[in-house]
């Protein structure tokens, strides 16, 4: 079952998690006007190495946790593949919205 990136990324995008991902199923773009990245479930092999690594704690462990946004990384994921890779953001970079915390 994939892993699913939630509304905490939203406004936030660490791309941390893009970087260790062995399958390069993250996908980033743009959603309501604020920088996103998704995993796309066809190509998640659920192997769990983002997990630890989003600052923000922004990534489940399954659809199950949050299906709303489980439907939006299905949805989302093929309009951003075709994106250049995000930027990784220094980790130790504050949210930007507020009542997200850094976890690490």
């Amino acid at each position: 079952m994939p892993h699913v990136v939630t509304e905490k990324c939203l406004g936030e995008r660490y791309a941390h998690c893009a970087e260790v991902c062995p399958v390069e199923a993250f996908r980033p773009g743009t959603h309501n006007g604020e920088p996103l990245m998704v995993i796309d479930p066809e190509v998640c092999i659920d192997c769990g190495a983002c997990l630890p690594e989003c600052p923000i704690g922004a990534i489940v462990g399954s659809v199950d946790e949050n299906p709303e946004w489980a439907k939006t990384n299905a949805e989302l994921a093929p309009k951003f593949k075709d994106n250049p890779k995000a930027e990784k953001r220094p980790g130790n970079d504050p949210p930007r919205k507020p009542g997200n915390q850094l976890v690490k």
